[in-house]
């Protein structure tokens, strides 16, 4: 392992805690003689878990303190021949002991608050890979939600557009390109008996921005709006119209979008006779 290796793997923490396996001590110990900066690290670790640990620290109640110190002195006691000096000398000896026992933190403590260190760093890590799948997988819901909502208005406008084609009183006209552009194409169904009009623009061309194409009606030799036609792409279908009693054609222009109350006639692009 290189020094980059050793350093981002966590080994030097667990090495620092005295947790590592056999394997892991030998790779951090031959880290640590091959590079300066694996030392490094591993001195600024063991700085921070001491840190750590000693912000923690108690110190004992001074009734305790006596009474360990009692039990020291008395373990201790001199003989006959002992002078006060020297007793004197025994109980401050034992009282720096003492003193510095008293606030050595016991390693399982430094273990246990390093491992609680780690254990909420993981935790935090866990918790932000757990959020970004969280936020992934939430729009990836919702781009299937929209889709199945476009195949279920797909398949109500295949269903209308059978019904309308399947009807016995439906009249297909076809709409045959102008001059304006001979390969365009419309197709009316007139239902005869309640005088509905549906269109199938499909083979129009898509109307440009800002532009629109609407149907007309020729009754009594004069145009009526029928309507305004639908030609994005993806909402190609029979589309009802306004309805007639009678009617003598249809005719469809491109008009500016929201329609006109007369006709273009130099942008009309399908006629047919009835």
């Amino acid at each position: 392992m290189n020094k980059e290796d050793i350093i981002s793997s966590g080994l030097l923490e667990l090495y620092a805690l005295g947790i590592a396996s056999p394997e892991e001590q030998i790779q951090v110990e031959e880290g640590l003689r091959l590079y300066p900066e694996v030392k490094q690290e591993l001195d600024a670790i063991e700085l921070s878990l001491e840190s750590y640990a000693q912000a923690h620290a108690m110190e004992p109640s001074a009734e305790v303190k006596n009474k360990i110190l009692s039990q020291i002195v008395e373990s201790n006691l001199p003989d006959a021949n002992t002078t006060e000096e020297k007793v004197h000398h025994i109980v401050e000896e034992n009282s720096k002991v003492l003193q510095q026992n008293v606030y050595r933190i016991p390693a399982f403590f430094k273990i246990a608050a390093a491992a609680i260190l780690i254990a909420l760093i993981y935790s935090i890590i866990l918790n932000y890979s757990y959020n970004k799948k969280y936020e992934s997988v939430k729009d990836e819901l919702a781009v299937a939600q929209e889709k199945i909502k476009e195949n279920q208005q797909a398949a109500i406008a295949m269903k209308d557009q059978l019904n309308v084609m399947s009807d016995k009183s439906a009249l297909p006209i076809v709409l045959k390109g102008t001059a304006k552009d001979p390969d365009a194409l419309a197709k009316i169904y007139w239902i005869k008996n309640n005088g509905d009009v549906y269109v199938d623009p499909t083979n129009l061309p898509e109307a440009p921005a800002g532009k629109q194409y609407q149907l007309w009606a020729i009754v009594d030799g004069k145009p009526v709006d029928a309507g305004m036609i639908t030609t994005k792409k993806s909402i190609y279908h029979i589309q009802k119209m306004k309805s007639f009693g009678h009617a003598e054609a249809f005719a469809i222009t491109l008009e500016k979008e929201g329609g006109s109350p007369t006709p273009t006639m130099d942008q009309m692009f399908v006629i047919a006779k009835i």
